[in-house]
């Protein structure tokens, strides 16, 4: 008595792509299958060894059109089995319909509803002047470089033709729609001390362990101040504010021996209002405080700040929000706190939205036992395919001749 699209859906969430050995190859022949399905055309498109984009195509009446872009990550991130009530890959449903599984929020459920949806238009006997295509791209739980990265720079990419993609957002606890339409930049910074080394016993000068403690109180002190900023103040959400983190700190060989170089590595994201050269001289400025032999490497250094625009003269967005008015959807704009492969679909000048539709639905994405309701799972496929319709439906724009 299950709906189909539910046991598509728990089918897919079987498939093991957690890494660091996701099976990729697994993913793709389900999903080129159930694309076989649906009458798509298939591509695979290999970005370098073993990691394939799969891209499903429904063609559009019209295609001089520029296209709308569906895309999804079929990877999914580690789980710790022994924190988890039920096995995390064998989707198993709850007697309140909550299937649990990782991938279930992030972010398999958002590929399944976009197949379902077109099932359900194809059904309905739908057509559209614009093409849609559905990306499915490895890679995006470790950062995207031999993923949407590298694919978004190949012909294949360009021949998409893309006028506006949809990417993944964020389940919301309330009754409304977390939609994202621009992200931080991650900044990865490893900043080094050098220093006078020396026996353990000894009160050495200039060591490196004292200008590693000007460093972190420097950076942390800015961490607080952004903290208090984003508690004080309610119209701000997690993304508008800077979040600064120390997440390793190395250094030293021996219980009696002043090493001569420590090093710490912070993990920075920073919302699309900040002037990104200012912010870099305030990282040498600190750097600089903390005495001489202080220096400072980026390990990521994005500096995108392409947003989306969400004004009602954007065709695109009346689309979308049009859609969501008449649905009755309460939207909330955001900036997307973390990073998706959003960001690289926008810094090739593509408008893209973050958008999963899962509200009252608390936040699991990489927790344990992360789950979706199926009652919910449902109506996303009524959402995207009231989405697709209006999207794939937009009149020629002036660019479009």
């Amino acid at each position: 008595s299950e709906n189909p699209s539910v046991t598509l859906f728990r089918e897919y969430l079987r498939i093991d792509t957690v890494h660091p050995k996701p099976d990729y190859d697994a993913a793709v022949r389900f999903l080129e299958r159930v694309g076989t399905d649906l009458g798509l055309a298939c591509q695979k498109v290999e970005v370098c060894q073993g990691r394939v984009v799969l891209v499903l195509t429904w063609q559009g009446t019209n295609p001089r059109l520029r296209s709308i872009l569906l895309n999804s990550h079929t990877d999914v991130v580690p789980v710790f089995e022994e924190h988890w009530t039920y096995p995390p890959f064998e989707a198993v449903k709850d007697s309140q319909g909550n299937i649990y599984a990782r991938g279930a929020q992030d972010m398999k459920c958002v590929s399944i509803q976009y197949l379902e949806a077109i099932r359900r238009l194809k059904t309905e006997g739908k057509s559209f002047a614009r093409t849609i295509h559905l990306t499915f791209v490895p890679d995006e739980e470790v950062g995207g470089h031999k993923g949407m990265e590298m694919f978004v720079q190949r012909p294949e990419f360009k021949a998409l033709n893309v006028g506006f993609a949809m990417d993944e957002g964020l389940a919301s606890p309330s009754d409304t729609f977390s939609v994202f339409y621009g992200e931080r930049s991650p900044w990865w910074i490893k900043v080094k001390c050098m220093g006078s080394p020396g026996h353990g016993s000894r009160f050495i000068s200039n060591t490196a362990a004292e200008k590693m403690h000007k460093v972190i109180n420097s950076f942390l002190a800015f961490r607080e101040r952004e903290k208090q900023r984003l508690k004080s103040d309610s119209s701000l959400t997690l993304g508008d504010v800077t979040s600064l983190n120390m997440t390793m700190l190395e250094g030293g060989v021996s219980f009696n021996v002043v090493p001569s170089e420590m090093a710490a590595s912070f993990d920075i994201r920073i919302p699309p209002t900040v002037d990104l050269k200012a912010f870099e001289e305030q990282v040498a400025t600190w750097c600089r405080g903390a005495g001489d032999g202080v220096t400072y490497e980026f390990h990521q250094k994005c500096m995108d700040q392409h947003i989306t625009s969400t004004e009602e003269s954007d065709p695109w967005w009346k689309a979308f929000s049009g859609v969501c008015r008449d649905m009755k959807l309460q939207l909330k704009l955001e900036i997307f706190p973390a990073a998706t492969d959003s960001r690289y679909i926008r810094a090739v000048r593509h408008p893209a939205i973050g958008f999963s539709p899962m509200n009252r639905t608390p936040v699991l994405l990489h927790d344990h036992n992360e789950f979706l309701n199926e009652q919910i799972f449902l109506r996303g496929i009524e959402i995207y395919a009231r989405l697709l319709s209006a999207l794939a439906s937009v009149p020629p724009l002036p660019a479009e001749g």
